[in-house]
């Protein structure tokens, strides 16, 4: 449903989000590490969080990437999925098809539209507080 990137891209932002509080800022090689996504994948996609203004970094001793606290509330994983994908995981067809359309169908179109229609509420409605107060409580995980 996801790139790959963008899979890792939420993967980090929860992660992120989870020592928000407690820890302030987290490095590159944690990240990568905790998410298992190669570093230098990884710093690509940190950067265009940080571009699209989801995660803020700095650099030098003491440097890292983090989430403010109130920014948690706001952040939803859309902003996530359109920063890193686009608005395709919100316009394609389920088979991938270009020119699916209501006068143009596919064979699942009519199926289709109905998961879309409820993967676009749950990207707009979940936020990164939501997300990492799981990890937090131990109630869900970013790796096995």
């Amino acid at each position: 449903m996801f790139s790959k990137s963008c899979e890792y891209a939420i993967r980090s932002t929860i992660f992120i989000a989870t020592h928000c509080c407690k820890e302030g800022k987290v490095g590159l090689k944690e990240i990568a590490n905790e998410i298992d996504s190669p570093i230098a994948f990884t710093a690509k996609i940190l950067q265009v969080l940080v571009k699209n203004n989801i995660i803020k970094s700095s650099k030098g001793v003491g440097g890292g990437f983090m989430i403010l606290k109130d920014d948690l509330k706001t952040i939803k994983l859309s902003d996530i999925v359109m920063a890193i994908d686009g608005d395709s995981v919100f316009l394609r067809c389920g088979l991938g098809l270009s020119n699916c359309s209501e006068n143009h169908p596919c064979p699942v179109h009519e199926k289709f539209k109905f998961v879309k229609k409820d993967l676009i509420y749950m990207l707009e409605h979940t936020t990164l507080e939501e997300l990492s107060l799981g990890i937090k409580k131990g109630q869900t995980f970013l790796k096995y």
